[in-house]
This record gives C-alpha cells, structure tokens and sequence, in this order.
C-alpha cells in the first residue's frame, strides 16, 4: 500500500516492493532550507581545519557503520561487490577532502599590485545553502562527491538522494549526528516534486542524473539566478589502435562496460576498432565477457547485477530489439533474464551501424557495441560523432599515438590503456563536454572551490590616489 506521502521501495533483485519511502512535503523542504541557512554563518566562521576535523569524523563514521551501508545498498541495487567499492571508496574520498581543503580555501596573504600602494587580498565566499540531487547507480557516492567538499568550503548541504535507491538515507543521517554535521545537512526523500523544492530552497545546485532531467533543473536554476554544476549522461567510446594490446584491452573494456552491470554514466558503451586487429580483439573480447556470471542467487557470486531501476528494462529491451531489427549479431548475451528482478547478460554486438539506438543512446546496461573502423581517423570522427562528452578511452603501445589520439577526442576525461579510470583517479581536474554536463570539475581542488565565490579586498595603503578629486 502507498498513499500521499510515500513511494514503494523495490527490490531490484526480485522485482518486488518490500518497502516505503516518505516523501519530505515541499513545505518541509523549505524549512529545511531556511534553518540550514541561518546555520551556515556559524558554520563557516569555524576554521577550516575544525570543518575538516568534522569530515574525519564523517570518514569515522561511516566506516564503524559499514556493514549497514553494505545492507542497504544492496537491498536498493541489487549488486555487492560495487557496493563494497562504493562504500570504501566514499570514506576514502572524504578523507582526501578532509586532507585537501585547508590548503586550498586558506586566505592568501595581501600582496601588492602594479599601482604599489594598493594591496589586493584574496579572500573566499562559501554559498549558504547547496542542493545535491543525486542519482540511482551509486547512490552514497554520488551524495556525498558534491555534498563534502561544499561542506569543507563552509556551505550547509540540502540533499535529495533518488526514490530508486535510498534505504541508505536512516543510516547516513545517524552518521552525520554522530560527526557533528547533523545541523548542516540535511537529507530529505522523495521525487521529482521533492527535487524541484530543493531547487528553489538552495543558493546553488548539483546534480547527476539524465540530459533530459539536468536540462529542467538548468532551466529552473537560471530562472533563479544560481549556479548549477550538471553531470548528466554519457555514450563513452573506446577506441582499439592497431598497435593495441589486444587482451589487454579485451580485459579493461570487459570491465570498463560490464561494470556495475553498465549502469554507470563513465562505462564505456562504443568500441571502434582498427580492422587489422578487429577479429582477434572481438574473439578475446567474447572470451571475457562469456567468463562474466550473474550474481545471482548469491548476490556475492558472479559480476553482473540486476537492472537497478525498473524504468530501465524496456528501454534497454527496446534497444537490443533495435538492433537486433537493422542487422546487429549478439556473440554474447542479447536477451534479459527475468528472476523477478531482471539481469542484462553481458552482451557484446558487432555488424553495428550508426543508425541503432544503441549507438546514439546511453544505455546503463551490460551492452557492448563494437564496430570496426578503418584507420586511426576514422575511429576519431565516429566516436566525437555524439551528442555526449563525459569520457573516453584510447588502447595503443606507442605513447605518442596514445597523445595524438586522445587529444582529439571531444570528452573530459581520457583514459589510456585502461578504461573508466575518472571514476578511480579523483585528483585530476576534469570537466564534462557537450551535453555531458556543465560546472566545475569534481575531480581534484577545483572539487572544493567550485562552492566558493571568489572576494577581492583591495586596500589602500594610506597614499591619496592621483585619480581623487583635487582637495578642496
């Protein structure tokens, strides 16, 4: 039963409903964000070092509730193994922020300029309230990768995790009371109404999720003059030179598209390969992707989850239809597998064409297209031919080529000889293209200093500047 003020909670691996969720109320929402801003002022006047002293603590504990984390994520996605990943790699992410901040937010010295007797002062200004609306395929990680470092720069946090997935919301609130952050974030629960109330609640907003949602969320936050960072979808093209280690490529792109069971938006979801080594890179890509097993009925056992959010299944199952329809081979996989919940076997197709959807559209799903190119430019101009710019890969032994290649491709970041690497290498500073997304990076520094506005004080040290008015 539901009614006005929860939502079911599935069970991705059943397919059933086993849970409610409540829905913050707009009014609620509002309060929220109201109370939060009258903390921010206390909040920032802390010292950097006492803020990141409460982010260890964060770091602490959730790590003394991991096991719970661990539970709830998999009851909301289905999968283990990543969520292992997801859980103690967001304790060692806010440990690096934790580390990173105070040198990167520390007022720097007044200094003096070309006209000698006045001296500038950089100073920072932190936004009171930041809305995080983050999304479903790594529900702890992608609330707190904007929600930390805003809480280091001395913001107060207003998050709204997806309906899909927040079993884990209980649990993070008792952690952040724990840590001493519980007045200056707050997390409320429900959908797209609950998301739009955070918007109009908050001083600047990020959020992760599709093209089509992110471009709403960028119109409402213009119409109220804040900032909006996006990170949206992406169709990420790896690209198998002719010079490749073809298994090792085989291995990474195994991983980089079936991870997660492809619902990720950094997953490698095109291949265009040189055809000198097409044959033998899509006979060693097949052998990888056939050692690859569900996980079930031990979500510990095997590699591939299930489908995480229902609202995926047809559109994948459209898809490989599509393909299927205009000519497209599946040499692994290519049928979903109903165990209430519903699983995309890993799934490598070749005899590709452009005009496929599964070509031009994301596709969060253990779908591997491959398609062989002629050359190096070839393989160039198909894979910058999308709408998408998050990320990219480029498999080749010559470390110039790798150069060359990657510095043509349209996305923001390129990993060479591996695959999915941004989601690994967070110091690194990189931007999403096209519609990707917009904002500041939330890779390295730049993470942190995204929350800030920039505040110049310019002093005069005591001459009486030429440009006065003559005394009287």
């Amino acid at each position: 039963m539901t009614d006005a003020t929860t939502l079911p909670l599935r069970n991705p691996r059943t397919g059933q409903s086993d849970g409610q969720l409540p829905i913050t109320a707009a009014a609620e929402v509002a309060a929220l964000g109201a109370g939060l801003r009258q903390a921010q002022s206390t909040w920032a006047e802390r010292s950097i070092e006492e803020r990141c002293t409460r982010l260890d603590a964060l770091a602490d504990a959730l790590a003394a509730r991991r096991d719970g984390f661990l539970d709830a994520l998999l009851a909301d996605t289905g999968r283990w193994h990543e969520s292992v990943i997801e859980v103690d790699g967001t304790i060692g992410a806010i440990r690096r922020w934790a580390q990173q901040a105070p040198a990167c937010l520390e007022d720097a010295a007044p200094v003096e300029e070309a006209i000698t007797f006045i001296h500038s002062q950089q100073t920072w200004v932190p936004y009171a309230v930041v809305g995080v609306i983050s999304p479903w395929n790594f529900p702890l990680m992608l609330t707190l990768i904007d929600a930390v470092p805003a809480l280091a720069a001395g913001c107060t946090i207003l998050a709204k995790p997806s309906e899909v997935t927040s079993r884990f919301v209980p649990l993070l609130r008792e952690a952040l009371d724990t840590a001493g952050l519980g007045e200056v974030f707050k997390l409320v629960t429900g959908a797209g109404g609950t998301g739009q109330a955070v918007i109009e609640a908050a001083d600047q907003i990020c959020f992760t999720g599709s093209v089509a949602t992110g471009r709403k969320v960028g119109e409402a936050c213009a119409r109220r003059f804040i900032p909006a960072s996006l990170e949206l979808g992406g169709k990420d093209p790896a690209l198998v030179l002719s010079d490749a280690n073809i298994e090792h490529a085989a291995r990474a792109l195994a991983w980089g598209s079936f991870v997660n069971g492809g619902q990720s938006c950094m997953s490698i979801e095109r291949v265009y390969v040189e055809a000198p080594v097409a044959e033998a890179f899509i006979a060693a890509l097949v052998e990888e992707a056939s050692a690859l097993e569900l996980a079930w009925p031990d979500p510990k056992q095997g590699q591939i989850g299930p489908v995480i959010a229902a609202s995926q299944v047809e559109l994948v199952r459209a898809q490989l239809a599509d393909a299927k329809a205009k000519g497209a081979r599946a040499l692994t996989g290519g049928e979903l597998v109903d165990h209430g919940g519903v699983w995309c076997p890993p799934t490598v197709l070749v005899d590709v064409t452009d005009d496929m959807a599964v070509v031009a559209e994301e596709s969060f799903a253990s779908v591997l297209p491959v398609m062989v190119v002629a050359d190096e430019a070839e393989a160039i101009a198909r894979a910058n031919a999308t709408e998408f710019g998050l990320s990219a890969a480029v498999f080749t032994q010559s470390p110039e080529r790798a150069q060359r290649v990657a510095r043509q491709l349209q996305a923001g970041g390129i990993s060479i000889n591996d695959a999915c690497l941004t989601g690994m290498v967070q110091t690194a500073e990189k931007q999403s293209f096209k519609l990707s997304g917009m904002g500041g990076s939330r890779m390295g520094t730049a993470s942190i200093r995204r929350f800030v506005r920039a505040r110049a004080l310019l002093i005069n040290t005591g001459i009486a500047s030429p440009w006065w008015f003559p005394a009287a």
